[in-house]
């Protein structure tokens, strides 16, 4: 039992000492800042405090020095400078490393002992008095509670009351108008009534019309735009309103009556409510007995008035969390996978066995499991922010070692990705972020004699594009030198030593395995072990590397990654009696192609879409299938960053929730796919990679040529 306790300590301590670093990479930055040095000293004193409870006797005796340190700090006794900081980052190293150790007692060894002496002699320092913070205003700041520095501030929750009345003809242009609601939904807390009052008799209605009308109320902290956005593509084919309820905060005395809810939505007028709740029955059977009131109006009144109730006791109740171990989250989302795995083959059964109760809890079931899908697949996403804030260290030390002066800055914390996928960037990252410092950022002196400020910048950037991630990492040093990169890649015989290339397949080189243009071989680079590395982790996460260099301006990489590796949106396709599967997020539309349409022979060739030439990949012969073409055969096109590419198959059969299941050591290498999914009737069908597809074809043609 006490293991348990104490590997809840260690998690808890991890992520305390996380949160210093960020805390003292900002103070750094704003050394009189009160409640960054509160907040650092609450976090050791948290840790102390803890350590001795739980058998880590050592640490908590070297964390109250540091702690008598950070006191002085705040009590004003002494001024936070280069010297705080350095010893309490190299302090929380200690801590780090001694929690990981379980050491629980004993002599402290040399380091530490010399620690605990730096930090009694660092509190004799300078006192705080001239820096504009003096001793008095620091001591009478505190303990403030300071919000976490890597976090942004939460916009407020607001209600919105939606009213959405779908064309009657919409059906026949395809839109789905619960579609629609299930996107508001996945904006936040979502109520919703239908209203059905239009729908005919049986023997009246047309199949193919819309009778019904819909009235939510949202809670969400998206925003209006996020709202209209969602009915962007039913602009005049709909009557929708769209109305803000305002901040959702608890309200005194209460939750809001349902007459004034009545009143407020134009349902019911002043006179008639008062001559109503003149009546010792309930007010909505009064109102609706005495026709001032339609049921519907009733129902979507109650319906908000409960919504609003359920928002602003979450609002006064406040956000919880609650530690759970990775592992389980993992073994949640296989769950899920096997679920939506079962529901496809229920559906599939459902269709085949064509009865109608079947069919009911089927729709019903798929629904429900793409909640389900959705919900878990967020509880595994994190900010990215949490990664950004690692180097922010590793800036700061490195450019030290270096003789650099760089600053990095950061964008984009709250942008969101799979946990597992977090974990497999800090790699790449980091290799990405040293070579910046290395190779692209000058020295103070080289950047004033070429007109540039004394310290460089690096930018890590990340944001949402479609089912990706973006993520650039920018500098703003001298660039790459492509004439020292060329002549590397003649050296080691990658090119001919009179073969030239264009500018962007020139700088893929420096992706190649060991390669490198330092000239010696330091702690940081020239050994050929960075970039390959990048390129390997990210291309295993079905993503791509993107890299531009401008001369005396600096470089960008920008690494594109997709949101999950779990649990994806597909295209299935077949292919003579093969079936694929092709990641939905990236395909544009579906074209038929006929005999002799497209230009060209083999696997690759060109077809006109909409005015211009795109790339055709057959994937029968890209994969060599057996059997006779169809005379009409369909191509899937796929826009990837703007660039379009075709990939031709027998039949398009229909949007597939892919559960991605991994190959085994033997097919690893296989090209062009990136894994299988189980489909309704048990068997597999492969994921296609579209882009290794597409390079793999074209490239006996690049060397030749």
């Amino acid at each position: 039992m006490i293991d348990k306790f104490k590997e809840a300590f260690r998690e808890e301590a991890y992520e305390l000492l996380t949160q210093l670093e960020t805390i003292l990479l900002e103070l750094e930055a704003e050394p009189t800042k009160p409640e960054l040095i509160n907040a650092a000293f609450r976090a050791i004193h948290t840790i102390k405090g803890s350590a001795g409870m739980f058998g880590f006797e050592k640490p908590g005796r070297f964390a109250h020095d540091l702690e008598n340190l950070l006191d002085a700090c705040r009590a004003g006794r002494r001024a936070v400078d280069k010297q705080v900081i350095d010893l309490t980052l190299r302090a929380r190293d200690k801590i780090r490393s001694m929690i990981e150790g379980d050491e629980s007692g004993g002599p402290f060894d040399e380091e530490a002992q010399g620690l605990i002496q730096a930090f009694r002699a660092a509190i004799e320092g300078p006192v705080v008095l001239a820096s504009g913070a003096s001793r008095s205003a620091a001591s009478a700041a505190g303990p403030i509670a300071a919000p976490d520095a890597s976090k942004a501030a939460a916009r407020a929750l607001e209600g919105f009351r939606i009213r959405f009345k779908p064309a009657k003809d919409i059906f026949r242009d395809g839109t789905r108008p619960l579609k629609l609601l299930d996107e508001l939904r996945a904006l936040g807390d979502l109520s919703v009534v239908a209203d059905l009052s239009a729908v005919p008799a049986l023997e009246d209605m047309d199949p193919e019309s819309c009778y019904a009308s819909w009235e939510a109320i949202l809670s969400t902290d998206k925003g209006l735009d996020a709202v209209k956005d969602v009915f962007i593509f039913v602009e005049g084919r709909a009557e929708l309103s769209v109305e803000s309820l305002g901040e959702l905060e608890a309200e005194e005395g209460g939750a809001r009556r349902l007459g004034e809810i009545l009143l407020d939505r134009g349902a019911v007028g002043k006179a008639e409510l008062e001559k109503a709740l003149q009546s010792q029955r309930k007010l909505g059977e009064v109102l609706v007995d005495t026709k001032a009131v339609k049921p519907e109006q009733l129902q979507a009144a109650l319906a908000e008035q409960e919504h609003l109730k359920r928002a602003q006791e979450r609002h006064v109740e406040g956000s919880s969390s609650v530690r759970v171990a990775s592992e389980k989250l993992d073994e949640l989302v296989d769950l899920v996978g096997e679920l939506v795995t079962l529901q496809a083959r229920l559906t599939r059964t459902s269709g085949q066995i064509a009865d109608q109760g079947l069919g009911a809890i089927s729709e019903q079931l798929e629904r429900l499991v793409a909640q389900l899908r959705d919900t878990a697949m967020s509880v595994r996403m994190l900010p990215i922010g949490s990664t950004f804030s690692k180097f922010r260290r590793v800036v700061r030390d490195l450019s030290r070692e270096l003789g650099k002066e760089v600053e990095l800055y950061t964008s984009g914390e709250d942008t969101e990705l799979d946990k597992t996928v977090i974990e497999r960037l800090n790699d790449p990252l980091v290799h990405i972020i040293r070579n910046s410092l290395d190779h692209g950022v000058e020295t103070p002196e080289e950047r004033l004699a070429a007109g540039k400020p004394r310290g460089g910048s690096i930018r890590l950037a990340a944001s949402h594009s479609g089912a990706n991630v973006e993520i650039a990492v920018s500098d703003d040093g001298k660039g790459m030198d492509l004439d020292a990169i060329l002549r590397k890649a003649r050296e080691r015989g990658l090119i001919g030593q009179h073969e030239e290339l264009p500018r962007d397949e020139a700088l893929q080189l420096i992706f190649r395995p060991g390669f490198s243009t330092a000239k010696t071989v330091s702690a940081v680079s020239g050994r050929g072990v960075g970039m390959d590395v990048v390129k390997r982790e990210i291309d295993a996460l079905g993503g791509s590397v993107k890299l531009d260099s401008r001369d005396g301006r600096g470089s960008t990489v920008i690494l594109s990654i997709p949101l999950t590796l779990a649990i994806i949106e597909g295209l299935l396709v077949r292919v003579g009696e093969e079936r694929y599967v092709m990641p939905l997020a990236t395909v544009e539309a579906c074209v038929e192609l006929e005999r002799g349409e497209k230009e060209g022979e083999g696997a690759s060739s060109l077809m006109r879409y909409r005015d211009e030439l795109i790339p055709v990949v057959d994937l029968r012969e890209a994969f060599a299938v057996p059997g006779a073409c169809p005379e009409l055969r369909q191509v899937v096109v796929a826009n990837d960053q703007g660039s379009r590419s075709g990939y031709v198959v027998d039949a398009v059969i229909g949007d597939y929730q892919t559960v991605i299941k991994p190959l085994g050591r033997i097919f690893k290498e296989a090209e062009g796919i990136s894994g299988a999914t189980i489909l309704g009737d048990g068997t597999v069908a492969l994921i296609v990679d579209h882009k290794r597809v597409n390079a793999q074809v074209r490239r006996p043609k690049a060397r030749s040529a």
